[in-house]
């Protein structure tokens, strides 16, 4: 793997909090104007190419990719998915993770999941399910997320504390399907005890 593919690939997992020329270069082993050099040749490839969706964004010495300017329309129909379109089993699990996890970053979402979650976490941030609450001290500053009184409205519950409990040891992360389960099994009692 050459050293372009290593800052891609770098730039990718950063996601929307970018990553810094200083951490660049000090997870590829290069000094910085290497890596200056080859952010260049980054932004160069990206504007070349038509058929390519990127684009290299830098402000104040943090580097972060993003899609071009004419794909707006089709990333802004993703992320307004109407509200009364059943939660995917990626959202369920990422909000799963989130709730009981809180306050997490997307870093820590991505390590228990072993993929990306950015559209997964601002999907669920514009259904108004996650929220930032404030950002972790290390560097690159990432955002924490906690879940909102619309998540606790959304299934029927009066705190937190109310969330069904982990079948698994506390350090696992109960599945999408076993999310809801736990959650459609506690309205139904709810509902029965209301009965």
């Amino acid at each position: 793997m050459n050293n372009q593919a290593k800052i891609e690939a770098l730039l990718f997992i950063a996601g929307d909090e970018g990553i810094t020329l200083g951490d660049l270069a000090n997870l590829t082993g290069l000094l910085k104007p290497a890596v200056q050099g080859l952010l260049g040749e980054i932004a160069e490839k990206y504007t070349q190419d038509k058929t390519c969706a990127l684009k290299l964004l830098v402000s104040a010495d943090t580097y972060r990719l993003a899609t071009k300017g004419e794909l707006a329309p089709v990333v802004k129909d993703y992320f307004e998915t109407p509200l009364t379109i059943p939660l995917t089993p990626a959202l369920l699990e990422v909000l799963a993770i989130i709730a009981y996890r809180q306050p997490i970053t997307r870093i820590e979402i991505d390590d228990l999941r072993g993929v990306q979650s950015s559209g997964s976490i601002q999907k669920l941030v514009v259904r108004g399910l996650v929220e930032t609450k404030g950002r972790l001290n290390v560097p690159g500053r990432p955002f924490r997320y906690v879940t909102t009184t619309a998540f606790l409205d959304y299934f029927g519950l009066a705190d937190l504390a109310e969330l069904p409990p982990l079948s698994e040891p506390a350090e696992e992360i109960m599945d999408s399907e076993q999310f809801a389960q736990a959650l459609a099994q506690r309205r139904q009692r709810l509902e029965k005890a209301e009965d």
